[in-house]
């Protein structure tokens, strides 16, 4: 096996990691990645701090605190940045499935994410690291934050997400100016945004299509959508409909940009049972368990037979005598004496 080359030895195994240049141009290429940490300590539950550096000059471009890694937590994030920023060449990320599709053969889709296809519609590249180390300016700012930032929020009596991220502005600015590079190069590749705002709120949504049945339905996240009966919809049975799901909650079904009204049917919204939950999503999913759990009814105490007939348990079992259900058996057999002498009087 060593001649064939089918087994190695673990010195032979060990992979090494060749330092990267930095890109020359500011905006060129931004590292992301969230970092899950007891940020407050003591003082509040654990967060997820999404953070954005510019690979060129290890500015901090943008911080926020959220709950968990989801698409809509990086769209909030994402919207500060192009606001205050605009339109970077280039994101690097990780592996998340917030970033990259899992399975590359999935019949449905369109081959990218609710994340990537925003970007693509902004003209914004997404490219993922192999490794943890291909993307080290990132995680390296994390350790930095972890330290750092957690001792500015206790000295400065923050708790909560909200005051966190009303104090992260002003500590990024003196990060930055302790920190920042200069860059090889002097050019800004941050382009502006021009577009609309409408136009914006369409892009950072859970966009989808859906096959209309001949039911003038179809199904989306364990919900029937039962669309309303009129002259659009009579012919879109067998036709695909645009979904848009926002960040506030709204649901709408479009066709050809068109708002289509409809109803939901059978509404579910449990944790479907054994569904794949990732590492960096699973304290957000087990406290929404957890409150789903308490918002439940608690269970009805059955009363056996015994009880509905007036038995109570004493404690002890007296030693011999007649049994205390000896009377709900005698009016039992008197029940089926009678029943069985008035129909052989009815015969």
């Amino acid at each position: 096996m060593q001649d064939a080359g089918i087994w190695l030895s673990r010195k032979q195994r060990r992979t090494f990691h060749q330092p990267r240049l930095r890109r020359e141009c500011y905006g060129e290429l931004i590292q992301i990645d969230g970092s899950d940490h007891r940020w407050f300590e003591d003082r509040g539950p654990p967060c997820t701090l999404l953070v954005f550096i510019d690979d060129a000059t290890s500015t901090l471009m943008q911080l926020r605190f959220v709950t968990s890694e989801s698409t809509f937590s990086y769209f909030e994030a994402l919207d500060l940045y192009l606001a205050a920023h605009g339109r970077p060449v280039a994101f690097y990320s990780d592996k998340h499935t917030v970033f990259r599709v899992a399975i590359q053969s999935a019949k449905s889709g369109h081959g990218m994410t609710q994340f990537g296809r925003a970007l693509n519609a902004l003209n914004i590249e997404i490219l993922c690291a192999n490794s943890s180390q291909a993307k080290g300016r990132v995680e390296r700012a994390n350790r930095t934050l972890q330290d750092r930032l957690v001792k500015e929020l206790r000295l400065a009596g923050v708790s909560d997400m909200d005051a966190a991220n009303a104090f992260l502005p002003s500590f990024t600015d003196r990060y930055n100016a302790k920190f920042a590079k200069v860059p090889r190069r002097a050019d800004n590749l941050h382009r502006p945004m021009n577009i609309e705002p409408d136009r914006l709120r369409d892009i950072f949504c859970f966009r989808d299509e859906r096959l209309v049945s001949k039911q003038l339905a179809f199904s989306y996240e364990r919900q029937r959508i039962i669309l309303a009966e009129n002259e659009i919809t009579r012919d879109l049975a067998g036709k695909y409909v645009d979904t848009f799901a926002f960040p506030d909650g709204r649901f709408e079904v479009r066709w050809k940009g068109i708002s289509i009204p409809y109803s939901v049917f059978d509404k579910d919204q449990r944790v479907t049972h054994a569904a794949i939950t990732e590492n960096k999503r699973l304290s957000a999913v087990l406290e929404h368990i957890k409150a789903e759990q308490d918002k439940a009814p608690p269970k009805v105490k059955v009363k056996p037979v015994s009880a509905k007939n007036g038995y109570v348990k004493t404690g002890r079992r007296p030693p011999g005598g007649p049994s205390k259900m000896e009377p709900y058996y005698a009016r039992k057999r008197a029940e089926r004496e009678a029943r069985a002498a008035s129909q052989s009087s009815d015969i």
